[in-house]
């Protein structure tokens, strides 16, 4: 969710509020797939991943599109109320009723030395690595991927050398809607769910793009486990319904220490 966070607001310079509701949106479709055609969880992102895809590149096409020049509280408000659209609908469709996915695949630990593991978290810490450099070799090793990267460090020369700039944004926006719609069919696995699923992890990106630097991917990784292990250790000296509180600490601490995040400081000081 916060690599698709960081991908499209360095491309298009927009926070992109809609995130939380496509997160809640992929575990939905993924329990839908599963308890209605049968489809395992694990295979539910060869779905999703592109129908979400399609689904990013038509709403820059049709809706973001229009606000990219306006003020940056112009497409603030508009993907919150996509998000508000996302919400409500699954409301309708699904009820507000709790829901969760239950295999065996789900429930399977596997022992390591004296801990006892969730294989479900493995899965999806795995799958997290997998998807950072697979994302980092596309921006890097592709002519789309550069193509990104140059509209996001400057949209005119970008047009100058012959990039399509317009067509770079649609794209760049449909690969963050889809990582969100991923995101939220391996948390799925991990977590039961209702509409408002995504409210707080999706504040928690935020607190991680900014911790690793708006316009860095592999700075969002770094940002995340610094912000993981930042909670984990957290909840040992207090209590676990105040975890979501170290996120918001972290945040407010990084804003006025690191404000361009720890990868954009580490660039400021080799340069200094």
């Amino acid at each position: 969710m916060s690599y698709g966070l960081a991908l499209i607001y360095g491309v298009l310079k927009i926070i992109n509020l809609a995130n939380a509701g496509f997160l809640m949106l992929g575990a939905y479709l993924t329990w839908w797939l599963f308890t209605a055609y049968h489809v395992h969880p694990l295979l539910a992102p060869l779905i999703i991943v592109p129908l979400f895809f399609l689904g990013g590149w038509a709403l820059e096409r049709t809706l973001v599109r229009r606000v990219l020049g306006a003020e940056p509280i112009i497409s603030l408000l508009l993907l919150f109320g996509v998000w508000l659209v996302l919400q409500n609908l699954a409301y309708v469709i699904w009820t507000g009723d709790t829901r969760s996915i239950e295999t065996a695949f789900v429930d399977a630990t596997v022992a390591l030395g004296g801990l006892t593991l969730s294989v479900p978290r493995i899965y999806v810490f795995v799958m997290g690595a997998l998807v950072l450099v697979a994302l980092q070799l596309f921006l890097t090793r592709t002519f789309l991927g550069r193509a990104i990267r140059a509209t996001a460090q400057d949209r005119d020369a970008a047009r100058l050398v012959g990039v399509d700039v317009d067509r770079v944004m649609g794209i760049a926006f449909g690969i963050g809607i889809a990582l969100a719609g991923f995101g939220g069919s391996l948390l799925s696995l991990l977590f039961s769910f209702t509409p408002d699923f995504g409210r707080a992890l999706s504040l928690k990106s935020f607190c991680i793009v900014v911790l690793g630097g708006l316009d860095s991917i592999v700075g969002v990784a770094f940002g995340s486990l610094a912000l993981a292990l930042a909670e984990a250790f957290g909840v040992r000296y207090m209590p676990a319904s105040l975890q979501n509180l170290i996120s918001f600490v972290v945040l407010v601490v990084v804003l006025i220490a690191l404000p361009k995040g720890i990868v954009g400081t580490l660039r400021a000081l080799r340069r200094g």
